[in-house]
């Protein structure tokens, strides 16, 4: 894993959650982060909605960069993961309009959370010595919490629940921290020492040394 990756990981679920917080703080005091969406911070007529569109693009690039740095995941899964972050960043580039929707804007919100929850699935693999984030039991695990998290904000996308900001921003947040989870594995296992990730079998009955000297004690005694 380079440091780039390493840099770019740490990056994106920081600038995301700061940068949704400060667009919020910006928003007149009826704006919710529990009720409202985060693309609300980014839709024509919202406060400084300039911020939350830079956060869009800059969060984007920077899972981006850590699906090009993430070598040891299959190529299959660092794929899906830059599409998701494309895909988020055309969501900045759509944004929604306030009573009357945005088509392409729930198109692109829908591929890039599709694509940052199923990447893991595409990116195990098999081995003794492949990192703990890119097992198959912990990809299925991540994969089946961010579908959760999912169907909870679509349900209450559907229905008009007064908690669809919150659960967006669960999901945007697994969303980004995964990947981090994933890097920081596989930097850690580069770390360990080769002969820990391959030990030899033991070998089992006496050194050649004691053998030798009871031996040489037997011939002795005759």
């Amino acid at each position: 894993m380079p440091r780039w990756g390493v840099v770019s990981s740490i990056a994106s679920p920081v600038l995301l959650i700061a940068g949704w917080t400060v667009a919020a703080r910006l928003q007149p005091p009826s704006f919710s982060q529990v009720a409202d969406t985060v693309s609300a911070l980014a839709a024509p007529g919202a406060t400084d909605r300039w911020v939350m569109t830079l956060v869009f693009v800059v969060v984007g690039a920077c899972d981006v960069v850590t699906g090009a740095a993430l070598r040891p995941a299959a190529a299959a899964g660092r794929a899906i993961l830059i599409a998701g972050a494309v895909a988020g960043m055309l969501v900045a580039a759509n944004p929604e309009h306030a009573g009357s929707g945005s088509v392409a804007h729930a198109v692109w919100a829908a591929l890039g959370f599709a694509g940052l929850a199923a990447w893991p699935l595409a990116a195990w693999r098999r081995g003794r010595s492949v990192p703990w984030g890119l097992r198959p039991r912990v990809c299925l695990s991540a994969v089946t919490v961010q579908l959760v998290l999912l169907v909870w904000f679509i349900a209450e996308l559907v229905s008009g629940g007064g908690l669809i900001g919150l659960a967006e921003r669960f999901v945007g947040a697994a969303g980004a921290v995964w990947p981090l989870a994933v890097v920081l594995t596989c930097r850690g296992s580069t770390r360990l020492p080769r002969w820990s990730l391959d030990l030899p079998a033991p070998k089992v009955g006496l050194p050649s040394s004691r053998l030798q000297r009871g031996h040489s004690v037997n011939a002795t005694r005759k």
